[in-house]
């Protein structure tokens, strides 16, 4: 599958006001995307299970005190995927230039699982899964780990020179293809969820999160994937994740007052499940904050 000649379409109008805009506002932008870092490893941490709530990961990032009881693990695991995030945000103009040698390699993937696994295991940070080291994914098991290397160089290689395909049906087929090889022994999602932001950084468009309410789905396109080579559900989740990114730094960088989707649809006079329902379809210019749909008050539904 791939992705809709109208969604491409949208996207595309999406990037051309986001670029009209952000000219000279980055001290702006900086802020936003630190201020969603907290929510993006919740969300991250959330799809494996971390028992930490938002406002615990909140407080964890602020090196303030949780009120119960939280392992020593989940912890490491919060500050350290807040670690990757802030470092490809700040270094993404040394990682995305125009040079050939910017493009994700396995270096770049090794360099990240260690900070990811530091002070967490070192004995298998930063390093691909070696002989002996099988892992298991729901009843699907990965790749035995001969295998690993051989094919994480061929997927690196079939998306470095692809010059074809539309970007985010090939940042999805990546994704599944790095999730169904499974290169590491632990942290392979946290790590391929952080890859689509480094790829759509150097893309010039703004992260994603994708949702721990939206996990059922994202589960079932890797079954998809590896039963019917599908990658249509994927496809659809980053699309629909990335124009509400979009939607989010337009209504910021026009100086919009933000209000909740539930006061907006009173103005509206519409059912706040129509309003809802139309935010999740990106129908209308709605994104969340701390998983509460919000959108700018000037803007009329059409």
């Amino acid at each position: 599958m791939s992705t809709s000649t109208a969604i491409q379409k949208r996207i595309q109008l999406l990037k051309q006001e986001y670029n009209r805009l952000k000219a000279g506002k980055d001290s702006l932008l900086r802020i936003i995307d630190e201020a969603e870092i907290p929510e993006s490893v919740y969300n991250s941490n959330a799809i494996e299970n971390s028992t930490l709530t938002l406002k615990e990961t909140e407080k964890i990032l602020l090196e303030m005190e949780v009120s119960r009881n939280v392992s020593l693990r989940e912890v490491f695991e919060a500050k350290n995927l807040a670690r990757i995030m802030e470092y490809i945000q700040t270094e993404r103009v040394l990682f995305f230039g125009n040079k050939s040698s910017d493009e994700l390699s396995k270096e770049t993937l090794l360099l990240l699982h260690q900070m990811l696994l530091g002070n967490i295991d070192e004995s298998i940070a930063g390093r691909l899964r070696k002989k002996g080291e099988y892992v298991r994914i729901g009843t699907f098991i990965a790749i035995a780990p001969e295998h690993v290397e051989r094919m994480l160089e061929e997927v690196l290689i079939e998306y470095s020179s692809n010059h074809i395909s539309y970007f985010v049906d090939k940042i999805s087929r990546f994704h599944l293809q790095f999730e169904t090889i499974h290169p590491f022994n632990d942290g392979n999602g946290r790590i391929g969820r952080v890859l689509i932001n480094y790829q759509l950084y150097k893309l010039g468009f703004p992260g994603i999160i994708i949702r721990d309410k939206e996990k059922t789905a994202y589960y079932r396109s890797f079954g998809e994937y590896r039963d019917d080579k599908q990658t249509k559900t994927i496809e659809r989740i980053i699309s629909l994740a990335l124009m509400e990114a979009l939607h989010k730094r337009i209504a910021y960088l026009k100086g919009s007052k933000i209000i909740e989707a539930s006061e907006y649809a009173a103005k509206q006079k519409k059912p706040v499940t129509v309003i809802l329902n139309a935010a999740k379809r990106q129908t209308i210019p709605a994104f969340r904050e701390k998983g509460v749909w919000k959108i700018g008050a000037e803007l009329l539904l059409i």
